[in-house]
């Protein structure tokens, strides 16, 4: 009795689900083509606030970037953050400038360095606030109740 109970709630769950309009990166991903294969990113706190590289870091190693460092830069002195293409391929640049919210993106291909993408987080950057991850992570895995609000 219980399980076929659990099975109709789980088929009206499917049945019932409405159509969810597209996020804004589900929006940006249709217009820059999905990134194949390994993306080597550093970090740089250009703006001197405290933990800011870490946090770009973990977002951009969650969105399944290859952050090979994230370190202070040489000075303290960038307002705005700038995503830097070091290779010629502008769309990686424009994945990365998307997951960290960051508009400018320029090309300066180094091939001196050993990597893709330079990100240079500036005094004014803030992480971006994603409410489909904020209502995953406050939300219990086993809560029969939550699938059925969705």
């Amino acid at each position: 009795m219980g399980i076929s109970l659990f099975i109709v709630l789980i088929a009206v769950r499917i049945l019932l689900r409405l159509p969810e309009e597209p996020a804004p990166l589900a929006e940006a991903t249709a217009v820059n083509p999905p990134i194949v294969g390994r993306v080597t990113v550093e970090v740089l706190n250009a703006g001197g606030v405290s933990g800011v590289a870490r946090e770009a870091t973990a977002a951009l190693r969650s969105a399944g970037f290859d952050v090979v460092s994230f370190r202070n830069a040489s000075s303290f002195d960038q307002v705005e953050s700038v995503v830097v293409d070091r290779i010629g391929n502008p769309n990686r640049a424009l994945s990365v400038a998307l997951v960290l919210g960051i508009r400018n993106v320029r090309s300066e291909p180094d091939s001196n360095l050993y990597l893709d993408i330079s990100v240079l987080l500036g005094s004014e950057w803030l992480l971006p606030v994603d409410s489909t991850q904020s209502e995953e992570t406050t939300t219990v895995w086993w809560d029969p109740w939550s699938w059925l609000r969705h």
